[in-house]
């Protein structure tokens, strides 16, 4: 049970590597799907870091990574619109002790149930769905303080950008897979934007764009490691009541997410991975 270690076979390389592709990659997520969700963008990077860390260490298999998803934060808008942060943070807790008790009781098995068809389809609609967070990337604020579409030069550059780092993840693995292709895209344009000194947005911008006018220059992504805290609501049955439906439909998406990506993988490498120990 509390074997951290699952397997005696490992690559340092490719494990940091891959680390360091998936911390890149999910900063922009974690930063749009915090303000679809409500809350702060330093909230949405905390939880993306403790989720990816805690997974990593008792996960249910290796190779998966968990983070910020546009399901989860949808969920989230109402309770934190009409109670707040604090409610948010005491219905989490609750929806991770609920999927606690699903692992205790060996409720994974039954995602063997879905047909493969709707793994599919469950992979694809989140495709969607981290496509359609990043669209605000291509959004500015114009002179009114209302956000638009991008046009002119800056359009274009974003859309080169785009469609060169597409095309290095495509093409590099036919070439070599000794790297990711995704963090060599993401390191080759990142170097091309700021050695060119090109006229590109970046993700602070877009945090900027969606703060009022009065916090726009103050706006950073710069913190701290996250500190123990106990949400400061009220410990009552009312404000139990107000978080149990909320924390009931996390419970069930997370699972839902988790477990149907570990069954595509169990499909896509052959294995099989641990479904309860992943509750």
């Amino acid at each position: 049970m509390f074997d951290l270690i699952t397997s005696k076979d490992s690559n340092v390389k490719n494990d940091v590597l891959s680390g360091i592709t998936v911390a890149l990659a999910l900063v922009p997520e974690a930063v749009a799907f915090a303000f679809v969700a409500g809350v702060e963008p330093m909230i949405g990077l905390y939880a993306a870091f403790m989720m990816g860390l805690i997974t990593s260490a008792i996960g249910g298999r290796p190779g998966m990574i968990s983070g910020a998803t546009g399901a989860m934060a949808v969920v989230m808008v109402a309770l934190v619109a009409q109670h707040g942060v604090q409610y948010l943070f005491a219905a989490v807790i609750l929806a991770g002790l609920l999927q606690i008790m699903c692992g205790i009781f060996k409720l994974g098995k039954f995602i063997r149930l879905v047909p493969y068809p709707v793994m599919l389809g469950f992979v694809n609609g989140l495709a969607i769905v981290i496509f359609l967070a990043q669209l605000g990337q291509f959004k500015v604020t114009n002179a009114a303080g209302e956000l638009q579409w991008m046009e002119g030069t800056l359009l274009y550059w974003m859309l080169g950008l785009v469609a060169l780092t597409m095309a290095i993840i495509y093409l590099l693995p036919k070439l070599t897979k000794a790297v990711p292709a995704s963090l060599v895209a993401i390191v080759t344009v990142t170097l091309l934007v700021h050695g060119l000194d090109l006229e590109a947005r970046t993700v602070i911008d877009f945090v900027r764009d969606l703060l009022p006018a009065d916090q726009r220059d103050t706006a950073t992504l710069a913190g701290e490691l996250p500190s123990f805290a106990i949400p400061m609501v009220p410990f009552t049955w009312e404000t139990f009541m107000i978080i149990l439906p909320t924390s009931v439909i996390l419970c069930l998406v997370g699972l839902i997410e988790s477990l149907l990506t570990l069954s595509l993988i169990d499909e896509m490498t052959d294995t099989r991975g641990r479904g309860n120990k992943e509750c």
